[in-house]
């Protein structure tokens, strides 16, 4: 994937992030940038992981006013540990995607919350309560987008299409033997 889609996809899913709070207070919960996120990091590109966790997390921190440098540490942690699980375990079917997302979501809720604690930053509204509701919403609406995002920028996903075509076809020909 270049660096150019890349940046574009990043670049959407802050606007996301940053305006849909502005429209319904409850879709702040989807972390569209967390997605994009997890979505390299399973590409397996340790850098690019990295250097895209680290910016959507002081992007969206610098500009919703909060301390700045929490959101980027724990996206670049969690990019490192899903980029870490993808080398050991074939993360490809998009089924597991689902909770590798939910986890990348918990991990980031947990390490954002820690930096806040531990610097003495009172949290404006109950953890387990956030956490839940961001889990779920960046679960149920990330599962959608990492499949947008998967068709729309990924060179891979055309070929996967191109051969699942060609197996469906293959499948139908030497199928069971049938009788005419």
């Amino acid at each position: 994937m270049s660096q150019l889609k890349i940046a574009v996809v990043l670049l959407v899913s802050i606007l996301l992030q940053l305006l849909l709070r502005e429209v319904w207070r409850p879709l702040s919960y989807i972390d569209f940038p967390l997605v994009v996120v997890v979505y390299i990091a399973l590409q397996r590109d340790a850098w690019q992981a990295l250097l895209v966790g680290t910016l959507a997390g002081l992007i969206v921190d610098a500009a919703s006013g909060g301390l700045i440098g929490a959101g980027g540490f724990s996206k670049t942690l969690t990019a490192y540990v899903i980029y870490f699980a993808a080398t050991r375990v074939n993360l490809e079917n998009p089924l597991l995607r689902i909770p590798v997302l939910a986890a990348g979501s918990l991990l980031d809720s947990a390490i954002y919350v820690f930096w806040h604690r531990v610097l003495g930053y009172p949290p404006a509204v109950p953890f387990v309560q956030t956490m839940s509701y961001k889990l779920i919403a960046t679960t149920v609406a990330g599962t959608l987008a990492l499949y947008i995002i998967d068709a729309l920028v990924a060179e891979r996903s055309a070929q996967r299409r191109q051969f699942a075509t060609r197996r469906r076809v293959a499948r139908r020909s030497t199928g069971p033997l049938r009788r005419r």
